[in-house]
C-alpha cells in the first residue's frame, strides 16, 4: 500500500493531468444526474449523453416523469441496455422524490439509497457532484482498475471495498474530484487492456508499472 505522500503526489499528478475535473455526464437538473447515473449501468457515458436529451425533452419535468409510461421510456433508452428496469426504476424514483422529498433529490447517503435503482456509486456521485460533500468517493470501472494498479487498493473488484480502502487515504476535499480524474485518465491513458504506460505521469508511483519493468528486466 502507498505511503500518504506517495498519495498526495498521485492525487496532484492527475490535478496537473487534468485540471478541469468535471462529470463526464451530461446534465441540466439535479434529478437527471440520479437517472443518468442508472442509465449509465453497464453502457458508456457517452451514449447515455446520446439518449438523455430526447428523453429529457419529451419529459422536461419530474412530475412528467412520475407520470410516464414505463413503455414509453424503454423506448427512448433502449440503446442503453437492461431498459426495462432501467424505466422501471426511473419511473418509480420520480414518483418517490415528488412524494417522499417534495421534488428534491436527497442529500444524504441513507436518503439516496432509498430510492429505486440507486446504490452507493451513485449516490456517492450526487453526494459529490451535486451537494460538493467531502469524502465522496465513487467506485467505477475506472476508479477500481486504476487504483488497483496504482496500488492504492488491495485490487479488489468489490466497488464497495474500493471506496473503504480509497475513503480514509484520500484527502476529503479531493476525493470526488480524484474519482473523476480517473475516469479521464482510464479513457485517455490507463486503459484496461493496453494501458499506455509511457504516456502516464503516474509512473513513479504505480505498482503495475514497476512490476512490468520488473517482468521485462528494465531498471
Amino acid at each position: 500500500m502507498k505511503t500518504q505522500q506517495d498519495v498526495l503526489a498521485i492525487v496532484e499528478g492527475l490535478k496537473q493531468a487534468y485540471p478541469q475535473a468535471v462529470c463526464s455526464l451530461d446534465y441540466g437538473k439535479d434529478y437527471e444526474l440520479l437517472f443518468s447515473v442508472r442509465l449509465a449501468a453497464q453502457c458508456t457515458d457517452e451514449r447515455v449523453n446520446q439518449v438523455t436529451p430526447a428523453l429529457f425533452a419529451r419529459f422536461p419535468t419530474l412530475e412528467s416523469l412520475a407520470g410516464a409510461d414505463v413503455h414509453e421510456v424503454e423506448e427512448y433508452i433502449r440503446s442503453t441496455g437492461f431498459f426495462r428496469a432501467k424505466a422501471r426504476d426511473i419511473v418509480a424514483a420520480a414518483n418517490m422524490l415528488l412524494e417522499e422529498y417534495g421534488g428534491k433529490v436527497p442529500g444524504t447517503m441513507e436518503e439516496l439509497l432509498r430510492l429505486p435503482g440507486v446504490g452507493r456509486k451513485t449516490a456517492n456521485l450526487v453526494l459529490g457532484d451535486i451537494y460538493r460533500i467531502p469524502g465522496a468517493v465513487v467506485a467505477d470501472t475506472h476508479c477500481i482498475r486504476i487504483s488497483g494498479r496504482l496500488g492504492l487498493t488491495d485490487g479488489t473488484k468489490d466497488p464497495a471495498k474500493v471506496e473503504a480502502q480509497l475513503r480514509p487515504i484520500l484527502p476529503p476535499e479531493e476525493s470526488n474530484d480524484f474519482c473523476h480524474r480517473l475516469v479521464l485518465h482510464g479513457r485517455a491513458v490507463c486503459m484496461a487492456r493496453r494501458p499506455d504506460c509511457p504516456s502516464c505521469t503516474l509512473r513513479p508511483w504505480c505498482d503495475f508499472f514497476q512490476g512490468s519493468q520488473e517482468e521485462t528486466g528494465r531498471p
